[in-house]
């Protein structure tokens, strides 16, 4: 519960530390400023409605954690302890599990009724994992680039079709249509080494590759990284994910009654 007041406790930080008087003063003035101004934003109340639902709606980690061979899981962590990998932090399920049952419940999918969902840039497989343990049929796609998550996956027995998500290029037929499709923290809509962001254009492909793998009523949710500026996407990119019918949370992009063109 202590996180659901998280905005107001920083608001009373902010108040007491003005006490200090000159350039603090001041410092804290103007972040007192933006902390109540994000008060009367709609976002700030969304993200606390959804932390409030994860509380209603409880997805305990203990049973999943209890389901992980935990030999297996002890034999991974020891092959990439101390690798100054980046990616070998994602042995430590402990600290990522907690991260995909939030996704898991923003989306309200462990109360949902069995569903088909693909997970595209899937990683270790977390996210699928979960769903798999709330019931639904899960298919992750993904490069084969890091063993560890090839070891993860099979940890968690989650499927994988092996597969680099290109401009203008279809994904492979995957011989079956979805209820759900995801992406968490996507860098495919990159142009390397340029560090260009995907435009309308690319989108627009994508898009309408997908629409052909929905099933009917199907949803698509992307949650975007960061770009080379710090933002997600341009104001035209955002007007077109708008225009084809998604609604735009800062990093979500929600087309949460399907695809419209």
């Amino acid at each position: 519960m202590p996180k659901l007041w998280k905005p107001f406790r920083k608001i009373v930080s902010a108040v007491r530390l003005c006490a200090v008087g000159g350039r603090e003063a001041w410092f804290f003035e103007m972040k007192l400023f933006h902390k109540v101004r994000k008060l009367t934003q709609s976002l700030t109340y969304e993200r606390a409605w959804r932390r409030v639902q994860r509380v209603i709606f409880p997805l305990p980690l203990e049973p999943l954690l209890a389901s992980v061979d935990r030999q297996r899981l002890r034999e991974i962590k020891q092959r990439y302890a101390g690798l100054s990998l980046e990616y070998a932090k994602y042995a430590d399920i402990e600290r990522w599990l907690p991260m995909n049952r939030e996704r898991v419940q923003d989306l309200k999918l462990h109360r949902l009724a069995p569903k088909r969902v693909l997970d595209l840039g899937c990683g270790g497989g977390f996210f699928l994992f979960i769903l798999k343990r709330s019931g639904h049929s899960v298919l992750g796609l993904d490069m084969d680039q890091f063993p560890l998550f090839t070891e993860l996956l099979g940890l968690f027995d989650v499927p994988r079709v092996v597969w680099t998500i290109k401009a203008f290029e279809p994904l492979p037929d995957l011989g079956q249509k979805f209820d759900w499709i995801t992406a968490f923290s996507i860098n495919f809509n990159l142009h390397y080494p340029g560090e260009r962001l995907w435009g309308c254009a690319e989108w627009d492909f994508l898009l309408r590759d997908l629409q052909c793998r929905l099933a009917p009523s199907g949803k698509i949710f992307f949650a975007l990284n960061p770009t080379f500026g710090r933002d997600y996407y341009t104001s035209d990119l955002r007007d077109f994910f708008l225009s084809r019918g998604a609604t735009v949370e800062r990093e979500r992009i929600f087309f949460r009654r399907g695809l419209r063109f």
